[in-house]
């Protein structure tokens, strides 16, 4: 049986001198058909960005069991495994100026490395998945927001991981625009793990199958 993609009992994630999340226990179950994404609501960017950090092996948890694709992320070399596993995507990045949109995804592609296939190919597959081919020629940063946000998206999946962690990407988004990446993170979801945190919870609930709240740094069921 395949390994959770995310197991977490009892995990601290410090943000600056405080805290971004206290004591929290969650877990991502192995994708199923017609089950979708964890959401998880939190309000201040920063603590978002630190809880992302930990899952995607950038930093190690403060405390607690943390398994990410079955890895520990208490060690080095669990977190350096889980960081070739997982795609990420954030609201707050920002594209090289004058990037195209095919540009973008290829680019993370072949950041990849070697071993995930040809990153053309790669790239047209994923910008066909996720209906960006009209808009491969693109400038990111010129394209409307429901295309500026599935360009992200679309590198962070490019390289089919076994996780994927949106960090905001729902945010600030109108209903349609939400609704229509909603949908694409849906389809995604049949092949991989998903988190995804935001401070919209109507959005969040487009996505996701489920919603936790970060309160105070406490983590409850929505």
């Amino acid at each position: 049986m395949a390994a959770d993609p995310v197991l977490a009992a009892g995990i601290g994630v410090r943000h600056g001198r405080g805290w971004a999340v206290r004591s929290a226990s969650f877990r991502v179950g192995p994708p199923t058909p017609g089950r979708s994404a964890l959401g998880i609501l939190i309000e201040r960017p920063a603590e978002s960005a630190a809880l992302v950090n930990v899952l995607a092996g950038a930093v190690r948890p403060a405390y607690g069991e943390l398994r990410v694709l079955g890895q520990d992320m208490a060690t080095g070399r669990g977190r350096a495994t889980v960081r070739g596993r997982v795609g990420v995507a954030r609201r707050a990045a920002r594209p090289v100026p004058g990037i195209k949109v095919r540009g973008l995804v290829e680019h993370a592609a072949r950041l990849a490395g070697p071993g995930g296939g040809d990153r053309h190919v790669l790239a047209a597959a994923i910008l066909d998945r996720l209906g960006l081919s009209p808009w491969a020629e693109v400038a990111v940063r010129l394209a409307p927001d429901s295309v500026g946000r599935r360009a992200p998206l679309a590198a962070a999946a490019v390289h089919q991981p076994e996780l994927l962690l949106l960090d905001g990407l729902l945010d600030g988004l109108a209903r349609r625009d939400a609704a229509a990446l909603a949908e694409s993170i849906r389809d995604l979801g049949r092949d991989t793990g998903i988190v995804v945190t935001g401070a919209d919870v109507s959005a969040l609930e487009l996505a996701c199958d489920e919603v936790m709240i970060l309160t105070d740094g406490v983590l409850v069921s929505g």
